[in-house]
């Protein structure tokens, strides 16, 4: 039986931050948008009064951001790895928290993000009820996700070399480009959807194997390893580099 979305994002993210630090390394190295993600978002938040990231992960976004915007800046996460890499920045609240019971009393913060974080829980629902409610009305959220496509070409790739674990689309919850704005709109008012434009261009395998290994299982085997490489180079000496198209959105909202 497959795992659950949230089953799947504890075996993924509980004890370590290094598989979502080598997804970044990947979409952050080799973006065709000069404007890397995290900037792109912080440059479209809201980051006046109390701001909350719930999911908040490696922290990556404020590394862009900086931290000296909010009144307070609160980080939340239910993987205690992810918070004690969290606890880097000294300025910032670090809880450890699931975003569906935040332990935060109704109408603590003036912006709340949810930053590709939503698609791990089971029922995003009930993520966005809690976002909702430690909201102050009149306050902003801030929703990242993805489209159908959304890096198609590695979710191919895996099952191509025997490891179809790693079709990472297959273990997410339904939130997406086109299923999260109606879910936003049964909690909020105003909600507005921007796209990130964006694809990734890899001129070798490393990083993709990185990649691969970063959702699979267990490591790739060496013939795994092997066939991946011979699949990988084989699209860079046709088309110049590994590209994989990206979809990703920014879902926008006001607490009415």
């Amino acid at each position: 039986m497959s795992p659950s979305p949230r089953e799947h994002a504890v075996a993924q993210y509980a004890a370590t931050d290094g598989r979502l630090a080598a997804r970044i390394a990947l979409h952050q190295g080799y973006s065709t948008n000069p404007q890397a993600w995290f900037a792109w978002l912080a440059e479209r938040l809201p980051r006046a009064g109390d701001v909350l990231e719930a999911g908040a992960g490696t922290g990556a976004l404020w590394e862009h951001a900086g931290t000296e915007g909010p009144a307070t800046l609160t980080l939340t996460d239910f993987s205690a790895a992810m918070c004690a890499r969290l606890r880097r920045f000294p300025a910032a609240r670090v809880v450890r928290a699931d975003v569906t019971r935040l332990p935060f009393a109704a109408g603590s913060f003036d912006v709340v993000v949810a930053n590709h974080m939503l698609y791990h829980l089971d029922d995003p629902g009930a993520g966005l009820r809690e976002l909702a409610r430690v909201l102050r009305p009149g306050g902003r959220l801030a929703a990242s996700t993805n489209g159908p496509g959304h890096l198609a070409e590695l979710d191919a790739l895996g099952p191509a070399v025997g490891r179809p674990e790693t079709r990472v689309g297959t273990r997410l919850s339904a939130f997406d480009a086109e299923s999260g704005p109606p879910l936003v709109a049964r909690h909020f008012a105003g909600v507005a959807v921007e796209p990130y434009p964006c694809d990734l261009r890899v001129p070798e395998p490393e990083p993709i194997l990185a990649y691969l290994d970063s959702l699979a299982d267990t490591p790739l085997t060496a013939p795994e390893r092997a066939a991946a490489t011979a699949l990988v180079r084989a699209r860079i000496a046709a088309e110049g580099a590994f590209t994989v198209a990206k979809r990703t959105v920014l879902i926008t909202a006001t607490r009415p």
